[in-house]
């Protein structure tokens, strides 16, 4: 047999192996979901995220496999729960918020880990910067202090003769730094007196609640964070009994009876937490992979809520509003 005649038949062979594989199905690709929290509180947001990887060409059960895990607000499962996605070797790890980050950051280094979201990646100690995270985690950021202006102002428009203002929060937290001074901002402009209510464990909310009464405030801004997060049916609860309109972080605080909320749309960023994934499945390293920021905001108002408090909205702030719970 001649030597072109060789190469010829071995490049046929070759050729026809790789054709071969390329037509058998792809393997299906494993991933984990860690949250925090039980199923039935965030379906809204998981849904979300199904719905980010079908518009990728996912199907679960099809190409992707998800390890659901949720701890059931029994948060000392967390590191018992990411060692098990761990041995189950998963390809990537979704973590549904801060806390569940950080537990899969203490399991894992190599395992990369995509951030649902989080109010302060860099300042939680997540990645080195936004533009390059420089580890195994990446994701989305929820980080938008530039809101805590705009809340302020939408209080001051259903509540018009508005000239005391309360603001609860853990002000040490990472990111409440800047949304005070959007609030500084804000009540400079608008002629509103601003009383900062620090709230570190569970006992300071009837405290905040208590002190601001004695300052005869009208209104009350509600940052995020773990206690206050944890204690929402709490703070609605003594925000009614206090007859005060209080604005929320995120939308279960309103979907549990809160009046109303504005901030990132959070089942947006579950959504766009599948690009992540997607991208890490192809090759990508979450090092390289910019944390992204929110790009669609909501407003929510409950109107049993307002009447429960004898308050009134606006037409015009209902008009705006992308939800109402009535």
């Amino acid at each position: 047999m001649s030597g072109k005649i060789f190469v010829g038949l071995l490049a046929t062979v070759l050729l026809g192996t790789v054709s071969a594989q390329a037509q058998q199905p792809g393997r299906v690709l494993r991933i984990g979901f860690l949250a925090g929290v039980s199923p039935s509180t965030i379906p809204a947001r998981t849904e979300a995220f199904r719905q980010g990887l079908r518009e990728l060409g996912y199907v679960e059960g099809k190409n992707i496999f998800i390890e659901w895990r949720y701890a059931d607000e029994k948060l000392d499962r967390l590191n018992d729960l990411a060692a098990e996605l761990m041995h189950l070797k998963v390809e990537v790890i979704v973590s549904a918020a801060p806390t569940v980050t950080r537990a899969v950051k203490e399991a894992t280094k190599t395992i990369p880990i995509v951030m649902a979201f989080d109010d302060d990646p860099v300042g939680n100690g997540f990645v080195a910067n936004l533009a390059r995270p420089g580890g195994n985690i990446t994701g989305l950021s929820n980080l938008s202090p530039e809101i805590s202006g705009k809340q302020l102002e939408l209080l001051k428009e259903i509540v018009p003769r508005l000239s005391r203002v309360a603001v609860f929060g853990t002000l040490t937290r990472p990111g409440n730094t800047q949304s005070i001074k959007e609030i500084e901002l804000a009540a400079g402009a608008i002629g509103v007196k601003v009383q900062y209510l620090d709230i570190q464990n569970s006992k300071d909310i009837e405290t905040a609640f208590r002190a601001a009464s004695k300052g005869r405030v009208e209104s009350v801004v509600v940052f995020g964070g773990t206690v206050i997060n944890s204690q929402r049916k709490q703070l609605i609860d003594l925000a009614v009994k206090s007859r005060l309109p209080a604005i929320y972080a995120r939308p279960e605080f309103v979907e549990d009876g809160g009046l109303m909320t504005y901030g990132p749309s959070i089942n947006d960023l579950y959504r766009r937490a599948a690009t992540f994934v997607d991208k890490i499945l192809k090759g990508a390293k979450p090092a390289d992979l910019p944390v992204e920021q929110p790009k669609k905001f909501d407003l929510i108002i409950n109107l049993k809520a307002a009447k429960q408090i004898g308050l009134t909205i606006p037409p015009n702030v209902l008009a705006r509003a992308d939800r109402v719970i009535r």
